[in-house]
């Protein structure tokens, strides 16, 4: 986490202006890596389905504090299935959508609607 006080095992993400997405799976890794691990991918890939149930309701009739709490979360639930299965996020996001769109290669995908991208 480039961006946090290493000696401090108490910063809170508040006082960043920022968060990059490696230092936010390094938090969520430092945070609950431990019970994580124990859970599984399959016991933790139900509660991101949970978190996905309630951000479909979130979007459906929650205020715009609720979606981004549901949000929050879906992406927690996410960064913590990447940890468990060694997964770097960062370098996963780089390498298929850095070049642009993965189907046309463009940066503003010209894809046909037909298409998955």
């Amino acid at each position: 986490m480039s961006e946090m006080n290493a000696e401090n095992d108490t910063n809170d993400v508040a006082d960043l202006a920022d968060i990059s997405m490696a230092d936010f799976q390094a938090l969520i890794r430092k945070m609950y890596y431990t019970k994580d691990a124990e859970r599984g991918i399959d016991g933790t890939f139900m509660w991101l389905l949970e978190e996905i149930g309630e951000l479909a309701a979130a979007l459906r009739s929650g205020t715009a504090a609720d979606r981004a709490e549901e949000f929050a979360d879906v992406l927690a639930w996410l960064v913590t299935i990447a940890n468990v299965a060694e997964v770097d996020l960062s370098s996963a996001i780089r390498n298929k959508y850095g070049s642009g769109c993965p189907g046309c290669g463009q940066y503003a995908c010209q894809c046909a609607d037909s298409e998955k991208p």
